[in-house]
């Protein structure tokens, strides 16, 4: 029995090295190989390889135009950009370097100074459908909406801030931005199943929109409902053109896949049988891109973690350029902005490929001009 012991032991202690080893590349490489093994991987002759994602995006929607963010401090002409660069599925493309970068102003190339990513803190508006006139659906909403919403809290980091609205007849505010943390999983827990009553969902948003206006920083409402509206004094086409220009984008999670499943279950002599699922979904996903957001309309709540992630992501990250402008006026019109991804070494375009080899588009969001002394996007 004492062999046995010792022999599992010993195997015990060869498996945990065999993994540190695996987890622990410094203990294997000193640092001056894996700096310079990291730099042939990523980007070699002017080629980077971006890690494996989805072969489509977890969103329905066609992705909206968020601002991008052009500072200019007069002081010492520097020049701040703030951009997003995706790949065609929507997902950001990471490890592209300074010298990869080629910004023109007004036709001329700038000499960059940084070039490094952004991880924002974002604050965050969550509302939550928990109303409506079908007492099957209402079941789903209590079930669902503080699963979802919990899933989002799993996704946040310190410095991120929510405030939670739960919607009906009425908008009700379940906590402020100042609300703890620790606080909000009891409080979307307590939420229950809800009962019979009008879903005015329009309304909804145009109050959520409203309350937004004042909130500076990388920002977001995140929406989950079912996207049926009852009994709104907005209509659709007032709320599509706020959602347009009030500056904050909308993530959608409609429920609708899910409610869908449930009028299979009832048949078509359900009251809510007559609910036209594909137009709801796209008036949502048309609402989604109107603000610059995403809409994602999962099957399963399995889905939520990944629709966090991707949201996060898509709202979080940008890549933060800065140069010293080459006009000497600090003052004056409107400069033109062009960003390109280039080879150093060539000045050809910058190759991406997948990671099978095969090569990705990467897709460039920056606005076209800023105005000197102005802040301009968020």
């Amino acid at each position: 029995m004492r062999i046995r012991m010792l022999i599992r032991a010993l195997l015990m202690i060869v498996v945990t090295i065999f993994f540190w080893a695996l987890t622990s590349p410094s203990w294997a490489l000193p640092q001056e190989a894996l700096a310079s093994t990291s730099r042939a991987g990523s980007n070699e002759a002017g080629q980077i390889t971006i890690p494996a994602r989805p072969a489509t995006p977890l969103f329905k929607s066609q992705q909206g135009k968020q601002p991008s963010q052009i500072r200019f401090s007069p002081a010492n002409r520097m020049v701040t950009l703030k951009l997003r660069i995706e790949d065609p599925n929507g997902y950001f493309i990471p490890d592209i370097h300074p010298d990869n970068f080629a910004v023109y102003e007004d036709g001329v190339r700038q000499k960059i100074v940084s070039a490094e990513v952004e991880h924002a803190p974002v604050s965050v508006a969550l509302l939550m459908q928990m109303g409506g006139r079908y007492h099957e659906l209402n079941q789903i909403l209590g079930t669902e909406v503080p699963m979802a919403a919990q899933a989002l809290l799993d996704v946040l980091g310190r410095q991120d801030r929510v405030a939670a609205f739960t919607y009906a007849s009425q908008v009700k505010m379940l906590a402020g931005f100042n609300e703890k943390r620790e606080n909000l999983s009891g409080i979307f827990q307590q939420t229950g199943t809800p009962g019979f009553s009008e879903a005015n969902l329009y309304d909804a948003l145009l109050q959520t929109l409203n309350f937004m206006q004042g909130v500076s920083g990388r920002k977001a409402i995140i929406l989950i409902s079912s996207g049926v509206d009852t009994f709104s004094k907005a209509t659709y086409d007032q709320v599509l053109q706020a959602a347009q220009e009030g500056g904050t984008p909308i993530y959608i999670i409609g429920l609708g896949e899910m409610m869908r499943g449930r009028t299979l279950i009832y048949g078509a002599a359900a009251p809510f049988a007559h609910i036209n699922w594909d137009s709801v979904d796209q008036r949502l996903e048309k609402l989604a891109t109107a603000s610059g957001g995403r809409a994602y309309l999962p099957e399963t709540d399995i889905e939520f973690p990944a629709i966090y992630d991707d949201i996060m992501e898509n709202l979080r990250l940008r890549y933060v350029i800065t140069y010293i402008s080459s006009n000497p006026a600090t003052s004056g019109p409107r400069r033109h902005i062009q960003v390109q991804l280039i080879d150093p070494q060539t000045g050809a375009p910058l190759k991406i490929v997948d990671s099978n080899g095969k090569p990705v588009t990467a897709r460039v969001f920056v606005q076209g001009s800023y105005s000197p002394g102005a802040a301009v996007g968020g």
